[in-house]
């Protein structure tokens, strides 16, 4: 579901991001622009295979793929400062 933060394991780490099960048989792809607020070289700088980590789907295409961002899931978790 668009907009839902689920916490996901991390599965697997690749040059362009992260692939975090959210859950049983459903996982999905956390760019690495949506690791954290700040630009990252390494996407093992942040986060480790085997973490869990807040993600929020941000988008599923066509094909049922499930894109994930930590960066929002992180931001919709910190309560805003008035």
């Amino acid at each position: 579901e668009i907009g839902k933060i689920y916490l996901g394991k991390v599965k697997k780490i690749v040059d362009f991001g992260a692939f975090v099960e959210i859950f049983s048989g459903t996982d999905g792809l956390v760019h690495i622009s949506q690791v954290c607020d700040r630009r990252i070289k390494n996407v093992s700088d942040e986060i480790q295979e085997g973490d869990e980590i807040k993600v929020k789907v941000i988008d599923v295409d066509q094909q049922g793929r499930v894109k994930l961002s930590r960066k929002e899931a992180l931001r919709d978790a910190v309560p805003a400062i008035d």
